[in-house]
């Protein structure tokens, strides 16, 4: 069983001619990728922040030709630079000018790298060298070994240890494989057997106990296997390979035309292409197919269009939608027949009664009751309504041992919500299918329903064990977080944010509007886990302010912020000055506030839902995070003690976000000029402090560059005068 989970966008795209992704490439990092474009830059990005983590560009003029690649070996980065010249450099250098060069003697196709073994350089001409040999001699000549025909794929694979190059070529029509070993260095060539009136679009391949299988999309919507063993010796003469039909991508009659596809196991393959339905309207599609039993397992519409790129990391889909670079999170589980029709397990239906493993207490109910007499009065019917829930409960006891997910889910249309609580604890502990995730998504999802019909009915309990699960996604239940922020549930929407990688910044900017209108005396007693404020905020003493003066903390002391701007002038009410010492928010509302500063987001989509806050609400929250960054700048490791604490990059970004909003109204209130007043006085004591901590780095360096004399006697001083 497949499916496609949430998704999210990575990054935007630069559109226009000759723009786009020119390859993606896995980085050193699990989380991290290596993203080339088709143009002068590479971008190290981290998947799950969504943010880079670096950038390097080449002169205007020059230009990167083929995808940027890590040496796993050394933790480098190596380019190729106008086809032909090598460009190698670490992560912490900023110019690519003053980069490792070097200049090769025949134009570059690809460089492949993976863990463990030295990367490979495939030329245009077909010839294979590793990164050291290069390296050793530029220069070396480079042999032409496919003549005239042209690359068109090309991966490489490990097998005992030893690296494996595989790449295709054309020449009039015609398709060629060359599989390259090494130790010893052997070559072999194929020809792929011809298909009359269709041509490949693309290939991919997976090697396994020196079998090689090469899959080919072909025009037609058709995918063929090829097979070539490692183990034979090099043929004389060239070999034909027989291709053998594996896969019809046909939707409902359609065919999916596919331009770009990959290997997720031994049984799943993901292709992604166009569906022509209806007529002269084309739709792009990303799909999953089952190999073994020849179905469709899931898809997803991609509405804005794909450059038709498709590339696989780590269970995560990466391709280009539109304007950005999205990213698909999946699913593969081992295949069934069950599982690749869609089905679960055959159950009878039509005698319940004596088929059915559990109780249908919906039926027994309605017997019971029809078996009573007309006469009964009022109270008689209310007192054998009470006999059977009590009935019910006392059964559902012995029966939760056979419980299963068909039978929660009905019960969950019209149980109460203790017995749907303890059903799902019984459930969630002896829960063992393939589709747990898919299942825990349709329990969320009928709960939902039925709080969304009946405004009494909030499982608050059941919703929370299934968050708790770690099974759960915005776009698996985008309902939840709605309910909450109706219900005002606070425990709950932390929760959500804490857990899940894909909310829309619109219910992000929800939460913030509703965290930061509910007042502190509402927030006391509520379930508001405290962990991320317990360490820096004095829960019991929240509300004295205590005046510290004369005390030096990291650079910072308030004599030194009023004697920096002594030139400003102001007049406030004594109840306008902000306090630097105590939080201006209670416990339980900054550790909600937290949860929002730790929220992924994108900067584009955030800011028009920031400009809905009201001007109390900005101020409050710039009071928050300046309260924040003065607490991280105490430390010397600018960090928050405790845990799920936000960042000092992430309070400073909020701050930025929350300034760039609402510039205009907060330079026109009047009571924001002390915290402006306050934030100005304190970045630049923070400047000041770390420029005289580069001056004392630069004299320690001067000190270490000093050449002592080594005939300076044992108990001599010596003096140094720095100058």
């Amino acid at each position: 069983m497949a499916a496609l989970c949430e998704a999210f966008t990575l990054c935007g795209l630069v559109a226009g001619p000759g723009q786009g992704v020119l390859g993606l490439e896995p980085a050193p990092g699990a989380d991290q990728v290596l993203l080339t474009d088709r143009g002068r830059t590479a971008t190290l990005y981290k998947v799950s922040d969504q943010k880079a983590l670096g950038c390097w560009s080449v002169k205007q003029g020059q230009m990167i030709t083929c995808p940027v690649v890590c040496n796993f070996e050394t933790g480098e980065f190596v380019a190729v630079q106008d086809d032909k010249v090598l460009r190698i450099w670490k992560d912490e250098d900023v110019n690519l000018d003053k980069a490792f060069k070097a200049t090769l003697s025949a134009d570059v196709y690809r460089i492949h790298s993976l863990p463990h073994v030295e990367p490979l350089v495939l030329f245009r001409g077909g010839a294979v060298r590793t990164l050291d040999a290069l390296l050793a001699a530029p220069q070396q000549g480079i042999e032409n070994i496919i003549s005239d025909e042209v690359i068109r794929w090309s991966e490489a694979f490990v097998d005992a240890q030893q690296p494996v190059l595989i790449f295709t070529t054309e020449k009039d029509r015609d398709y060629f494989v060359y599989v390259q070993k090494f130790n010893p260095n052997t070559l072999h060539k194929y020809k792929i057997e011809q298909e009359e009136s269709f041509c490949p679009l693309s290939f991919t391949a997976c090697l396994k106990n020196n079998l090689v299988t090469l899959l080919c999309l072909y025009s037609n919507g058709c995918v063929y296997k090829v097979l070539m063993s490692l183990q034979q010796n090099v043929p004389e003469r060239e070999q034909v390979l027989s291709k053998s039909l594996l896969l019809k991508l046909v939707v409902s009659g359609s065919v999916l035309k596919g331009t770009s596809f990959t290997i997720l196991d031994k049984d799943h393959v993901a292709v992604l292409g166009c569906l022509d339905s209806p007529p002269n309207v084309a739709k792009e599609w990303l799909t999953i197919w089952n190999t073994k039993f020849q179905t469709l397992q899931t898809s997803k519409e991609l509405p804005e269009g794909t450059t038709g790129q498709l590339w696989c990391y780590g269970e995560k889909f990466f391709l280009t939608h539109g304007k950005v670079l999205s990213v698909v999170v999946y699913k593969c589980e081992t295949s069934s027949l069950a599982a690749a029709v869609g089905k679960l397990k055959d159950i009878q239906t039509t005698d319940r009664r004596t088929t059915s493993s559990f109780v249908n207490w919906n039926m027994l109910q309605e017997e019971e009751l029809a078996s009573l007499q007309p006469q009964q009065s009022v109270p008689a019917k209310t007192e054998t309504r009470r006999t059977l829930r009590s009935r019910r409960s006392a059964a559902t006891k012995v029966q939760l041992g056979t419980l299963t997910a068909e039978q929660l889910l009905l019960d969950i249309k019209d149980s109460s919500e203790n017995v749907i609580e303890e059903e799902l604890r019984h459930f969630l502990t002896n829960a063992q299918m393939a589709d747990f995730q898919a299942m825990i998504g349709r329990i969320m999802t009928n709960l939902l329903n039925r709080c969304k019909t009946e405004p009494t009915f909030y499982p608050q309990n059941c919703l929370v064990q299934l968050i708790q699960t770690q099974g759960l996604s915005y776009s698996l239940c985008p309902d939840l977080m709605a309910v909450a922020l109706e219900k005002t549930d606070v425990h709950l929407l932390q929760l959500c944010l804490q857990q899940f990688p894909d909310i829309p910044e619109s219910v992000t900017c929800a939460c913030l509007k509703a965290f930061l209108s509910i007042s502190d005396d509402s927030l006391e007693g509520t379930n508001v886990n405290l962990d991320s404020v317990i360490c820096y905020i004095d829960i019991a003493d929240n509300d004295k302010v205590e005046k510290q003066t004369g005390t030096v903390q990291n650079g910072f002391s308030s004599e030194m912020l009023e004697d920096d701007i002594s030139d400003i002038q102001l007049t406030q009410k004594p109840h306008m000055i902000d306090s630097n010492d105590s939080c201006p928010v209670g416990p339980q509302k900054a550790a909600l506030l937290n949860a929002i500063l730790r929220s992924a987001y994108s900067e584009t989509f955030l800011l028009p839902h920031l400009k809905d806050l009201s001007a109390q609400q900005v101020m409050l929250f710039l009071r928050y995070l300046r309260y924040l960054y003065e607490k991280c700048s105490e430390k010397v490791s600018m960090d928050l003690p405790g845990v799920l604490c936000p960042t000092i990059n992430q309070i400073m970004d909020w701050m930025c976000l929350l300034l760039d909003a609402h510039f205009t109204v907060v330079v026109m209130l009047p009571e924001a000029k002390g915290l402006l007043s306050n934030l100005h006085k304190f970045v630049r004591a923070q400047v000041r402090f770390y420029s005289e901590l580069n001056k004392i780095e630069a004299s320690l360096q001067e000190l270490q560059r000093i050449k002592h004399q080594k005939d300076i006697d044992l108990y001599s001083i010596e003096v140094l005068e720095l100058v």
